[in-house]
């Protein structure tokens, strides 16, 4: 079976949830075991944080931050991951920082998208699912593989707040 028909796959199974877990051939680089998810966003950015509890190290298995200043954010908004919202500045960044260790960036989105089930508002939960394959260059790890994951958290807000 393909990458992209197992990343689909999953995506479909985890819609119908809202279990924070996290799959796709990604889990061949590294372990996608999940403790807790987190969610920010202010009118810039939308952000969710995967987190995995190791004893000493609190591992960030994946972040991924996507650009929204100019979408809907709204509940089943489906929201597309690819490309870039200004030249050289890709909508979507996914992070990958095992405590103890450097931060590896993967290679931008090739294809992908995020849908927002219910909330996507700072203060309620936001519970939704994505689906991504990454390109076959760029990044640190996980040239052309894939990420898929369901989320649900109460959604933080990430303002800049007022100016001095």
């Amino acid at each position: 079976m393909s990458r992209l028909v197992c990343a689909a796959s999953l995506a479909l199974l985890l819609s119908g949830c809202g279990d924070n877990l996290l799959g796709g051939s990604l889990s061949e680089i590294f372990p996608l075991d999940v403790s807790r998810v987190e969610v920010y966003r202010n009118e810039e950015a939308l952000q969710i944080t995967y987190y995995f509890n190791r004893n000493v190290f609190l591992d960030v298995v994946v972040r991924v931050s996507v650009y929204i200043a100019d979408q809907t954010i709204k509940p089943d908004a489906r929201l597309d991951l690819a490309g870039e919202y200004a030249p050289g500045h890709p909508r979507t960044v996914v992070a990958h920082a095992p405590g103890g260790e450097p931060v590896r960036l993967l290679p931008r989105v090739h294809k992908g998208d995020l849908h927002i089930i219910s909330g996507g508002d700072p203060g309620v939960v936001t519970r939704g699912d994505f689906s991504m394959v990454f390109e076959n260059e760029g990044g640190d790890i996980g040239f052309g593989r894939t990420l898929t994951g369901g989320f649900s958290a109460q959604t933080v807000d990430a303002g800049f707040g007022e100016l001095p």
